[in-house]
């Protein structure tokens, strides 16, 4: 069974950093592009960042300059490490990929189960 896992959440206060990882874990045959969202209450889930196998990075534009996604092949994981972080960065934080199976060679997208990220003024 294929999962993504995220972890690293938690508590800061405003110009401060925090570093996410996003774990997939299961049967995998390879993992396309990793996607980190966040969503807002109220708010739809809106893209942060991405990147591809050959690390080819894409972000948000009130980011960019700020937060830098990273993954690990070797280790399945996505990384993304949030510098400068202002209030309004606040949300629950997900991690989402294409990834194949290794048992029959057959795709889908997976979502991770989000993580709290509050950055207080």
């Amino acid at each position: 069974q294929v999962q993504l896992v995220e972890s690293g959440g938690g508590l800061v206060q405003a110009g401060g950093p925090l570093s996410l990882s996003c774990a997939a874990s299961g049967r995998i045959s390879s993992i396309y592009t990793m996607y980190w969202y966040r969503q807002t209450p109220g708010y739809q889930r809106e893209l942060v960042a991405s990147i591809t196998s050959e690390d080819n990075t894409n972000y948000a534009g009130s980011v960019k300059g700020r937060f830098t996604i990273s993954r690990d092949n070797a280790k399945n994981t996505a990384y993304l490490q949030m510098n400068s972080l202002k209030p309004e960065n606040t949300a629950v934080y997900y991690c989402h990929a294409y990834i194949i199976r290794s048992a029959s060679y057959t795709g889908a997208g997976y979502w991770g189960q989000g993580t709290q990220v509050t950055v207080s003024s």
